[in-house]
């Protein structure tokens, strides 16, 4: 006889599941004589420990084991004979109100995933960027190169933009030192703007060995609560001044980035390889995130609350690993209740695509894999080593499985939607201010 679904929700449902106690006698019995052939303990040989001491020893543990094997056999029955597609875990519970006295009886309770429904997707607008790297987009990144490359000569003129400083400085606040207002031999980069403004002012025009005394007003939404909204007054002092000296962009400096003979324009040519697929990769983030917009915009869908309380969980202990990575208490822990929100929006996204592929047969080729590993992996200068150590690893190889996935939804999506070209420069693509 089947099993009777009593369905509770939308997504969630229920059924009790019935165990003969002889069964569970019956496995847990033979378990601990088979255990009693390999089982060593004092003063008896291998094989020739008497199966009550076995079972006096053992019998609590491989019977809770018995129960668990026979409780998730049953369920996975009553799923496949129904063809239950389950979202999460389930709960499984003894039945209160268990009568028969020769069985147990459990009752699972869970969630199965949900339908998904598309909205038509000729209503979608979306923008394609067209962007073209230029020979100033190289020239500003040789530029970016150089300044990884600087080094600094000591001076004794007035600091000026550009300029490295090694600074002592202390901080007062109504004659009160304070919590971080406080250091010694403190590098800064004028012009780096990572200092207020007020402390960056009044390091400029500094000489080696002097002095100045200014205040500072730190904001209202300063991130140090305790200052936050103050005016402190500080003592700064110069201890070392030293300018900038960029390498020139020659034979020397092409070597160090690879280029084995040294040529210049082939400096340039693999810069500009570099930037044709940084321009491939941002481009397609930008279509991708307007079609994945639309995507959860044109979709019904009731999201399972076992799949969001698990994803809310592994967003949260990914939070305090990095939390405590950067200096966080050892005791502290993030909440999963403030990650649901997100957590329900990547799960929604997930099932949206999975159908999507799925419906639409979306699924990646190893091809496709290929081609996108190849392509990354030229940007190296062993190209084949690099495909190999992917290939080694299915976890790594699965991060272009992902992106080979995303591609094939969102040209799928494109074949359908509005789409409209929109010229834009390769600085405005990556974020990047012009030189």
């Amino acid at each position: 006889m089947s099993t009777q679904i009593e369905q509770l929700s939308t997504l969630e449902r229920r059924f009790t599941m019935t165990i003969p106690v002889a069964q569970i006698e019956s496995e847990t019995e033979t378990r601990i004589k088979r255990l009693a052939r390999t089982v060593k303990m004092s003063g008896f040989r291998p094989g020739k420990v008497p199966v009550k001491m076995v079972a006096s020893t053992y019998g609590p543990q491989v019977r809770s084991e018995v129960f668990s094997d026979a409780v998730n056999k049953s369920f996975g029955a009553v799923v496949d004979e129904n063809q239950l597609r389950v979202a999460g875990y389930p709960r499984i519970e003894p039945k209160a109100d268990a009568e028969n006295v020769n069985d147990y009886q459990f009752v699972a309770t869970f969630e199965v995933f949900p339908d998904v429904t598309f909205a038509d997707f000729t209503a979608l607008e979306i923008e394609r960027p067209v962007v073209e790297v230029t020979d100033e987009d190289v020239a500003r990144t040789l530029e970016t190169l150089r300044k990884q490359r600087v080094r600094y000569e000591a001076k004794d003129e007035a600091s000026e933009e550009g300029d490295r400083l090694i600074v002592d400085f202390n901080g007062e606040i109504d004659g009160v030192a304070f919590d971080g207002g406080s250091a010694k031999d403190f590098t800064m980069i004028l012009g780096e703007r990572r200092m207020l403004p007020e402390f960056e002012a009044a390091a400029q025009g500094l000489k080696k060995g002097e002095s100045k005394t200014f205040t500072l007003a730190f904001p209202a939404d300063y991130f140090g609560k305790d200052v936050a909204g103050k005016t402190a007054t500080f003592i700064l002092n110069a201890k070392e001044v030293a300018r900038p000296i960029l390498p020139t962009i020659d034979t020397e400096f092409a070597k160090a980035f690879g280029i084995a003979d040294g040529n210049i324009d082939g400096l340039k040519k693999e810069v500009r390889g570099n930037l044709e697929l940084e321009r491939k990769r941002r481009v397609f983030q930008k279509i991708r995130d307007q079609v994945f917009a639309g995507l959860r915009s044109h979709s019904t869908l009731e999201v399972p609350k076992a799949l969001i309380a698990a994803e809310a969980e592994r967003m949260a202990a990914a939070a305090t690993e990095d939390y405590k990575s950067r200096g966080g208490k050892a005791d502290e822990a993030m909440s999963p209740s403030t990650f649901e929100p997100a957590a329900a929006e990547r799960v929604a996204m997930g099932l949206i695509v999975g159908e999507l592929v799925r419906s639409n047969n979306l699924q990646a080729s190893p091809q496709q894999v290929r081609a996108l590993l190849d392509e990354q992996a030229q940007s190296y200068e062993k190209p084949e080593q690099v495909v190999a150590w992917y290939y080694q690893d299915q976890r790594r190889l699965s991060e272009f499985e992902a992106i080979a996935l995303e591609q094939n939804v969102v040209d799928h999506v494109l074949k359908v939607a509005k789409t409209s070209d929109k010229p834009q420069p390769f600085a405005d693509l990556i974020g990047q201010q012009p030189a």
